[in-house]
């Protein structure tokens, strides 16, 4: 369909010649003294046939390097776009610039040159539109047509040699785990842009895909599974038919955005953005160069050949020794050692835009084409795993002691409103976590079965007592028809599996996942977890007997309830926590690490939980011991207790107040550094209400067992009298538990003491009216209510108040499905 752009001018030319001398706007560099410049050396090598390139200007995005498209989940108002985009070509050997299209209200990225050359694929987002989608456009600027279309961003696309196009899309539906802006990941169409369909499930987000020389795609995929939000995005590769998923490079090791990956031609290796910590804006990073050779895990076969602090986007290999790509002044070429050419810059007018994806006009080979495996219209693959004990840190795990593998999922977010798990979680998984039930493991340690496919899978290793000994850690993901395998735990992917005959479980036909019967496949803790607590623990651990100085009861919190903060003061439980690290030792985490279910079994007193009981605490453990068991919990029903600063440090600073030179680094200097029971570190005390008072600045996405909550976790909101701030220093004779040093409050009548329960009083009013999910009344947030009619799950015009959000969320994860799409 061709579409004449409102607001877009095409095929404007500027002529810009390079001249010698000092460089003025839209000119090169002039030659260095005493040799050929990087220009002169490119022109007379590997682009003597090929002089002209392509592409995009637009405005930066606004936030991290995946935050450039889309809208913000608690602002939607707030595009993370800027206005104003072109498509350029350059004649690089005599500086004559068309402008193929421009856009002053909308925005232009990613072009890919077609195999022959004639024609560019790229994401366009119209002016007074929101919405990029796929067009391509003749090497002349005539003949623009669109590709794709709909509600949902379509961005990063290239050409793969089958004749499709492979690209990154938000029809995922998604919202980042840690942020609050929406995820694309990877799709394909047809050429003409028809049959859309996704290739991958990832809850996360994936980019910039390119073409390797044996027709595999290479990608940036971001991924956290039991481990740290910010360290994994490194790359992978997938075949085109979406089969075949591998890691590339990294994925073991920490840190780094590796993105914008493409082959050097004439090698094995590739060059790619080094993006550092956890990614600059716009694929800011070191130029580097991987060397794949040696193995995915190997630090050393990635070589920075960019100089050290000099940050640039986009690398495009022309040869070993010459690359384009962007930065801050325009245009660049760079050879090897770093050095850098500028051959475009923009006009000090065009101060707002900036330079980005430049790729050589020419014709070029299609790369060879693997066979396609995926079935249409099929709702499961196979998995094959050939001995579950082989693999990285499996020391001390006997034969034989592998019975099972539990089955778990990821499951997308269809909203986020935070840069923490809050309230998901304290400290441990962004996301909620399906089980899906059981297949056997072999005598050998093989194990084969089917699964669901285009859904984002991963496994628990049981022994015979149903109890964890290895987690993975990551995701697979199948496609229709495909049978994928794998070797181990976290087997070394320079490792083979070892001849030992076919494995035992593929002389039998795929095992079905058998689900765990009479059990929700997402457990809520409030729903299913609390009232275990209530028949066995809480006679005993309760606000007023407290034994072991242990509070078990469901009441709320300022974000969570009392025991569910309980659990990890007291490392009643294991999980994965937010950790740096991968491929945990055996029995690290989950079900075998977990002191509450040892202490169900009959040991502790008279507390014996049934079979049944015990089963739902184990599977809530394994599926990352979350809070609540919906979406639609975020970004509401947490309200903050705004405490009586100075009557609390006068009364408990003494004791509870930390160095005072802290004061100058809480708010604006206002308050001190408290530090409530023995574990630190302390924690600033504030007088305002909102949201960081709970999460104390981004700590509580790190917290670990054992460690002091904030001080709001000491407030109970369902009955505030109860509330540990209150009956710690309150006198035994004023009906408190007199835990401080010298009765703090002799009685209830202390006017400070109805000072500090006034502020929680008034939390507590705010929950009452407010509602937290697993209140009687509650209602999701119009932000959840947006965004599953956007996505088609809720009709339009439906009332918040009578949205079942437990339903709404299967309803929305089952929507992703092959056979529901």
């Amino acid at each position: 369909m061709k579409v004449q752009p409102a607001a877009t001018t095409l095929s404007v030319v500027a002529s810009l010649l390079i001249v010698a001398g000092a460089s003025r706007p839209g000119q090169a560099d002039p030659p260095a003294a005493g040799g050929p410049s990087l220009l002169e050396r490119a022109l007379a090598g590997p682009m003597a046939k090929s002089e002209e390139i392509v592409f995009a200007v637009r405005v930066g995005g606004r936030d991290h390097w995946y935050g450039n498209f889309g809208f913000y989940s608690d602002r939607p108002q707030r595009a993370a776009f800027g206005e104003g985009g072109r498509l350029c070509r350059l004649n690089l050997r005599t500086g004559k610039l068309t402008v193929l299209l421009e856009d002053a209200k909308g925005g232009v990225r990613d072009p890919c040159v077609h195999y022959d050359g004639r024609k560019i694929l790229f994401s366009y987002r119209k002016g007074g539109t929101s919405v990029y989608h796929l067009y391509e456009i003749g090497a002349d600027g005539t003949n623009l047509r669109q590709l794709t279309d709909g509600d949902d961003d379509d961005i990063e696309p290239v050409y793969v040699p089958d004749g499709g196009i492979v690209f990154i899309s938000g029809r995922c539906r998604r919202f980042v785990p840690c942020w609050y802006t929406r995820v694309a990941v990877l799709a394909r169409c047809d050429g003409n842009g028809r049959n859309v369909r996704l290739l991958s499930s990832n809850a996360e987000q994936e980019n910039t895909p390119w073409v390797l020389p044996d027709g595999r795609i290479l990608y940036m995929r971001w991924e956290y599974v039991d481990r740290n939000q910010l360290l994994f995005h490194h790359l992978w590769t997938i075949n085109p038919d979406g089969t075949g998923v591998m890691t590339y490079y990294g994925n073991q090791f920490l840190g780094g955005v590796m993105i914008d990956a493409k082959p050097i031609p004439g090698t094995d290796k590739v060059v790619a953005s080094f993006s550092p910590g956890h990614g600059l804006a716009e694929h800011m990073g070191a130029v580097t160069v991987i060397d794949p050779s040696t193995g995915p895990d190997d630090p050393d076969a990635a070589r920075r050949i960019s100089k050290s602090g000099r940050s640039y986007r986009d690398p495009y290999a022309l040869s070993e020794d010459c690359f384009l790509l962007a930065g801050a002044e325009g245009i660049l070429l760079m050879d090897a050692r770093g050095e850098t050419q500028v051959v475009y810059r923009l006009d000090a007018k065009d101060k707002a835009l900036s330079c980005h994806e430049p790729r050589p006009l020419c014709a070029r080979p299609r790369e060879a084409q693997p066979p396609a495996r995926a079935q249409a219209g099929g709702a499961s693959g196979s998995l094959l795993l050939a001995d579950v004990y082989a693999g990285r840190n499996m020391t001390g795990v006997k034969r034989g002691t592998i019975k099972k593998l539990l089955v778990l999922e990821q499951l997308p977010k269809p909203g986020n409103f935070s840069g923490g798990q809050e309230p998901l979680t304290i400290g441990g998984t962004f996301c909620l976590e399906r089980i899906l039930g059981t297949v056997p493991v072999e005598a050998d340690g093989s194990a084969y079965f089917e699964a669901p496919a285009v859904r984002s899978l991963f496994f628990v290793a049981l022994d015979e007592h149903d109890l964890s000994v290895k987690r993975m850690q990551s995701f697979v993901t199948v496609q229709p028809g495909e049978t994928t395998s794998c070797v181990g735990c976290h087997e070394p992917r320079t490792v083979a599996p070892a001849s030992t005959g076919v494995p035992v479980a593929m002389s039998k036909p795929p095992a079905r996942i058998e689900p765990i019967r009479g059990l929700p496949d997402v457990l809520d803790y409030p729903r299913d977890v609390q009232p275990i607590l209530d028949r066995h623990c809480v006679r005993c651990h309760n606000p007023d007997r407290c034994d072991g100085e242990v509070d078990l009861c469901g009441d709320h919190t300022p974000a969570y309830s009392v025991s569910y903060w309980t659990m990890m003061k007291r490392g009643l439980i294991s999980d994965g926590r937010n950790i740096r690290g991968g491929g945990l030792p055996p029995r690290a985490v989950g079900s075998s690490a977990s002191r509450l279910l040892k202490l169900m079994e009959g040991g502790h007193y008279d507390a014996r939980a049934s079979a049944r009981e015990k089963t739902i605490v184990r599977l809530w453990i394994e599926s990352g011991a979350t809070y609540p068991g919906t979406y639609a919990a975020l970004g509401c029903g947490m309200a903050p207790v705004s405490f009586p600063v100075e009557a609390m440090e006068r009364r408990c600073g003494s004791c509870h107040g930390s160095n005072p030179k802290q004061r100058d680094s809480c708010e604006k200097g206002k308050g001190m550094f408290f530090q409530f029971g023995k574990a630190g570190p302390p924690q600033p005390l504030l007088d305002r209400i909102d949201m960081s008072h709970i999460t104390l600045v981004r700590r509580l996405a790190y917290y670990q067992f054992g460690q002091a909550g904030p001080h709001q976790s000491l407030c109970n909101l369902s009955r505030p009298a109860k509330s540990l701030l209150l009956r710690a220093p309150l006198a035994k004779a004023g009906g408190g538990l007199g835990r401080c040093k010298g009765a703090v409050f002799a009685d209830t009548a202390d006017a400070d003491y109805r000072a500090i329960l006034a502020g929680i009083s008034a939390a507590a009013g705010r929950l009452e009216r407010e509602k937290r999910f697993d209140m009687p009344g509650f209602s999701p947030t119009e932000h959840y209510l947006r965004e599953m009619t956007a996505f088609g799950i809720v009709a339009a015009g439906t009332k918040a108040a009578s949205i079942d959000p437990y339903r709404t969320d299967q309803a929305y994860w089952r929507s992703f499905w092959p056979a529901c799409r």
